[in-house]
């Protein structure tokens, strides 16, 4: 274990942090709400803190796959702490505990709130605490990996420690110039959709906001009542369109860019995500329809909306969904485990592993059926090996896992079972709202102290798959030379 390089690399972690603070330092000078000084003091901090961390002379400056474990692992903690800074020394959230809490939400782009009146913020408290979300969606360490020149191919451990799927898959040969190439994709779709936010009439401050939000798959909003405050349904499709568009695996936009189209609609999770979307929104309607609604415009418009920003863990809300029909209730908390694409910005177990756990399924009837046959899964094509299968079944039993000690321990708050399992579901999945008191229009700030940490560590644990967390508590992780 390269213990002095991670800590030099989480040295350099810091750097982007505190460089990523000053957009907000700007915005709080723009509007002069008194929380400049906050910034400003953050910054120094976080900078000063990365200067000693990044002074540390490692023996060798390679980076084995454990070492990318745990720059992951660490940083991501490291960041939601350092990011919490703001919050506090505002006096946002005076509480230390709620101002990780939101940090931790923020940076996971999981959108669970304690705040219970938003608009009361500062501007500047505001813009950061959505800009977490942009930040966190593709990945601190990719930021990283794509602003450092001299990274070095070895570091695709902590590109695959940090991104969402079982396979990412590498889009050009240098792992720097695809951590570039992503970035550039990530800006691009985020500046048009602010450019079409604009016209639909939202402020450019608002239209920001909800920009981050919505690349990250995040969901913080200024607005108390979140999208449903705008009561516009361009805006609403604006940000529908966009939380899809930010569900897809982002390898399918190089293959868009390199003019092969025909690729995107052939790949099998694209069309699973695709096909579960609109499954979902027909069940929906037809039930909201009937139970709810009773117009076939508002049936459409907000179960499109609603199941799109569930699916995708966005978390924005365009109507109350805790007064829908228990049967489209559940469909939601479904949607909250499935989640959006591999290599997207959203989170949930992922399209991808759903859809090969339903291959696995079918192979092992055919293989009861049929004791002799010999039956390979594959995806587009391609044989999926049988250590992928293995990590992806070990990989749903450790989330199903966790989501059940987790529920079991968020319980012992004595909330209700339905607040307290959504509650979970949400955190872990990188969702946001759930039902009951955590519904549309709650939060979580009613939960105990104990509570916010289990659904922090569950945030964490969600954004980063499992893995790059649990296994920091392996001790044989620490004491085997990698």
């Amino acid at each position: 274990m390269n213990i002095k390089m991670i800590i030099k690399s989480l040295g350099s972690l810091l750097f982007i942090e505190a460089a990523c603070m000053l957009p907000s330092l700007l915005v709080s000078l723009i509007y002069r709400q008194n929380d400049s000084i906050a910034f400003i003091l953050s910054i120094l901090i976080i900078f000063f803190a990365g200067l000693i961390m990044y002074q540390v002379k490692p023996n060798r400056s390679k980076i084995y796959a454990g070492d990318g474990f745990a720059i992951v692992g660490f940083g991501w903690i490291l960041i939601s702490l350092f990011g919490a800074l703001p919050f506090i020394l505002s006096g946002a959230i005076p509480s230390v505990v709620d101002a990780i809490f939101e940090s931790v939400s923020g940076f996971s782009t999981t959108g669970a709130s304690i705040i219970r009146n938003v608009e009361i913020l500062p501007r500047g408290i505001l813009f950061w605490r959505s800009f977490t979300h942009w930040i966190g969606g593709m990945g601190v360490l990719v930021l990283l990996i794509a602003v450092f020149p001299s990274v070095k191919a070895d570091t695709l451990h902590i590109l695959k420690a940090e991104s969402p799927g079982p396979s990412p898959e590498k889009l050009v040969p240098k792992i720097g110039k695809a951590a570039k190439l992503l970035y550039i994709i990530y800006i691009a779709l985020t500046f048009i959709q602010v450019i079409f936010l604009l016209f639909g009439g939202m402020p450019l401050f608002d239209s920001l906001i909800h920009a981050f939000g919505t690349a990250g798959t995040g969901g913080f909003s200024c607005m108390n009542a979140s999208i449903s405050a705008y009561n516009s349904a361009y805006i609403e499709m604006v940000i529908m369109i966009f939380m899809l568009l930010f569900g897809v695996n982002f390898t399918l936009y190089y293959l868009i860019l390199k003019g092969n189209i025909k690729s995107v609609f052939c790949d099998e999770e694209f069309r699973f995500y695709i096909g579960t979307f609109l499954t979902a929104v027909l069940l929906i309607s037809a039930n909201t329809y009937v139970n709810t609604f009773h117009s076939v415009w508002k049936t459409i418009r907000y179960s499109t909306f609603q199941v799109s920003s569930i699916m995708t863990t966005t978390g924005y809300m365009s109507t109350d969904f805790n007064l829908w029909p228990v049967f489209s209730k559940f469909i939601l908390v479904l949607l909250m485990f499935i989640g959006a694409s591999a290599g997207s910005t959203g989170g949930g177990i992922k399209c991808i592993r759903i859809m090969i756990l339903f291959k696995i399924i079918k192979r092992e009837i055919i293989k009861i059926i049929h004791p002799r046959s010999v039956y390979t899964v594959k995806v587009n094509g391609k044989v999926v090996n049988e250590d992928t299968l293995s990590s992806i079944l070990s990989y749903f039993f450790v989330y199903i896992f966790l989501f059940v000690l987790s529920v079991l321990l968020v319980l012992l708050d004595g909330k209700d079972f339905i607040s307290s399992s959504t509650a979970v579901a949400s955190a872990i999945g990188n969702i946001g709202p759930g039902l009951g008191i955590v519904g549309p229009i709650g939060n979580y700030a009613d939960f105990s102290v104990f509570s916010k940490l289990i659904l922090s560590f569950c945030m964490i644990i969600g954004r980063l798959e499992v893995y790059p967390i649990l296994i920091l508590f392996v001790p044989t992780f620490w004491k085997v030379d990698k």
